[in-house]
């Protein structure tokens, strides 16, 4: 599908971790309320954005319930909105509500833009890889588009990001990844979720951004796993026709949210 604008606005939420009964938290925090929280933001901040990208960790139990609650949630947009599958999600249920709709959709063209979505999720496993279906796709569609600026999502981190117990659940072939990006310099940006925390560095001219999850935080650098006190947010992303990016957090901190900080895993 194809879409006209001179500025492409992007909002970008990831890691909800919804539950089957609506009551469902994740370490304390009711992740249905932190997601309503996180969406009013929206509503408030970016009204009317082009495109909603979702980048996985919809559910936490992998329930056919709590992608249709998403499903429901995401329908409040006037937009595109797009999702896939992270670690705790589970492919055939999350296939069976978004198969054939929009929500399910490879990529995105604009006049100047191509997006493109990667599935890195392993079932079974919360280590994330991008299978050489998924890498053929990704140079394919690279190559078919080289006029068009190109931002890369998905849901495992690529890069080290300085916590020492994520360094195993992250992108396990981001050598691989990077080895076809880097030949193609129409690449302005990747942005994904899973580590629930902000991170914007540029690496050999192109972004790379992380996403605080709708839901529970994790903190940066830390060597085991160790819950932050930063609120619930979402990115937003301004997409340029002269390939530039401008983005930006915007956090839910007006809200005191139940949080069980001394958890040591999830």
């Amino acid at each position: 599908m194809a879409r006209s604008a001179p500025v492409l606005q992007l909002v970008q939420i990831t890691d909800p971790h919804l539950c089957k009964e609506p009551s469902g938290t994740l370490l304390g925090m009711n992740t249905r309320d932190s997601l309503d929280a996180v969406l009013e933001l929206v509503k408030h901040h970016h009204p009317r954005p082009d495109v909603v990208l979702a980048t996985g960790d919809i559910a936490q139990d992998g329930s056919i319930e709590a992608y249709r609650c998403f499903e429901e949630k995401m329908a409040t947009f006037a937009c595109p909105v797009f999702w896939f599958a992270g670690n705790h999600d589970d492919r055939h249920a999350m296939q069976s509500v978004i198969a054939g709709t929009q929500a399910a959709q490879r990529r995105m063209l604009s006049d100047h833009w191509q997006l493109i979505f990667l599935d890195s999720s392993v079932p079974g496993k919360v280590f994330g890889r991008l299978d050489a279906r998924e890498l053929h796709w990704l140079e394919s569609a690279l190559a078919e588009y080289p006029d068009k600026h190109a931002l890369i999502a998905f849901h495992h981190h690529p890069v080290d990001i300085d916590c020492r117990w994520m360094a195993p659940i992250g992108l396990s072939n981001g050598d691989e990844f990077f080895d076809v990006i880097d030949r193609y310099a129409q690449v302005k940006g990747v942005i994904w979720g899973h580590i629930h925390q902000e991170l914007d560095l540029t690496r050999v001219g192109v972004r790379l951004m992380a996403t605080p999850s709708t839901c529970v935080q994790f903190e940066p650098g830390s060597s085991e796993f160790s819950v932050d006190r930063l609120s619930p947010g979402y990115r937003w992303l301004d997409l340029y026709a002269d390939g530039r990016i401008e983005s930006g957090v915007v956090r839910a901190d007006h809200i005191e949210f139940d949080v069980d900080y001394d958890s040591r895993g999830y």
